[in-house]
């Protein structure tokens, strides 16, 4: 499994497991038209895996 450290390095999942020392608020985010989401930052030693894979329909 590889393990990504880079600035911009990112992950997509269905299912995404995170765990870190310091947790910020949940912030509120705009993702299309009336949809909403939620965000938080990981800080001090975060690691993120994925639980589920996203599904990918091939057209």
């Amino acid at each position: 499994m590889p393990i990504y450290v880079k600035k911009g390095d990112g992950i997509r999942g269905d299912k995404i497991i995170a765990e870190s020392r310091k947790i910020s608020n949940v912030q509120i985010i705009a993702k299309s038209g009336r949809h909403k989401a939620q965000r938080i930052v990981l800080k001090d030693n975060a690691t993120c895996v994925i639980d589920k894979e996203t599904k990918i329909s091939k057209k």
